[in-house]
């Protein structure tokens, strides 16, 4: 295991590398932000010492090394705009997107693979088409337009949840969450139930296939020889098997929750990361759309580095595989 473990991590710091030397050049090789953040009317001196100010006025070689050297001491880079550390602006809004995101991949576990199973268990009962047909809605309907028929019905018609905004937050541990407090939750539950829609579908899919596949396995055969109930075979052996995909899955999914909550932090005016790197772009704030992509990028590496951990966990053969390569 601790093989297993080392040699993940190498893997990680170097993939951590070469997207920072990708992400570095191809954002900065995009636009220039001089033409936006100095005043056209400004004479050649003013201009010449802001691009120094911002260091500009160097190589790019010169500065990704510096952005490189600064990296390794945890700094970023400081917001052209803002003229604060880009990495302080985005953790000031990574635990909004964090909570829809946890939440949104919570609600896809907690109603996708029960609903998955029981339609694999009973695939041609009402019940089984049912939940087969609800899931390829969730794969075709768009996602801003989901999130405003959410709205249309539960805020505006029904008036049982609000429309937009986070809701009242409390500290935890010096972060400000809205998951423990009653008009957090409400403002939470559509832009969740909305991220989560897409990745509730693959989850039913991915648990339907893999307990068709299961029950026919010999040792669920003999499970059932043996006299144990059907619960305990389906909750034991059942369960435990179809779970290997679906943490793979999941784990890469939770990335792509983060990364691209873009559209639903928009159309419920969530105030995440994402309404922050679209502004930032339209900027070309470069600090902070590099701090941004690169902190991204360390989440999908730990998330996936946490996912073969628990892959192998759940199925030792793929770390004794990977110890034998």
């Amino acid at each position: 295991m601790l093989v297993f473990t080392i040699r993940r991590l190498m893997q990680s710091v170097i993939v951590l590398f070469v997207m920072s030397l990708i992400v570095f050049i191809g954002i900065y090789a995009v636009g220039n932000p001089v033409d936006i953040l100095i005043n056209p009317e400004a004479d050649i001196a003013e201009q010449e010492a802001t691009i120094r100010r911002l260091g500009l006025d160097r190589p790019l070689w010169s500065q990704y090394f510096s952005f490189l050297n600064s990296a390794l001491y945890g700094d970023l880079g400081t917001s052209f705009v803002h003229n604060e550390p880009a990495l302080e602006l985005i953790f000031e809004r990574l635990p909004a997107t964090l909570e829809i995101a946890v939440g949104a991949v919570g609600l896809a576990i907690v109603i996708g693979i029960p609903a998955g199973m029981v339609a694999g268990l009973r695939p041609d009962s009402l019940i089984g088409k049912t939940i087969m047909s609800g899931s390829i809605l969730g794969f075709s309907l768009p996602t801003f337009w989901v999130g405003l028929m959410l709205i249309m019905l539960f805020a505006v018609m029904l008036g049982w949840l609000p429309a937009s905004g986070r809701g009242d937050t409390v500290d935890l541990f010096g972060v400000p969450v809205s998951f423990l407090t009653w008009d957090g939750l409400t403002h939470i539950l559509l832009p969740a139930f909305n991220l989560a829609l897409f990745k509730m579908s693959l989850v039913i899919r991915l648990s339907r296939a893999g307990t068709r596949e299961v029950m026919l396995q010999d040792y669920v055969k003999f499970s059932r020889a043996k006299g144990l109930s059907e619960s305990r075979v389906i909750l034991v052996h059942v369960l435990k098997n179809i779970l290997i995909p679906v943490v793979t899955v999941l784990g890469l999914e939770l990335g792509n929750v983060i990364a691209f909550a873009v559209v639903t932090e928009t159309v419920f005016a969530w105030p995440g990361i994402g309404k922050l790197l679209i502004d930032s772009i339209g900027l070309l704030d470069r600090p902070v759309v590099v701090a941004y992509l690169l902190l991204t990028v360390t989440m999908f590496i730990l998330i996936n580095f946490v996912v073969d951990v628990l892959y192998s966990v759940l199925d030792p053969r793929v770390r004794l595989g990977d110890m034998k390569s």
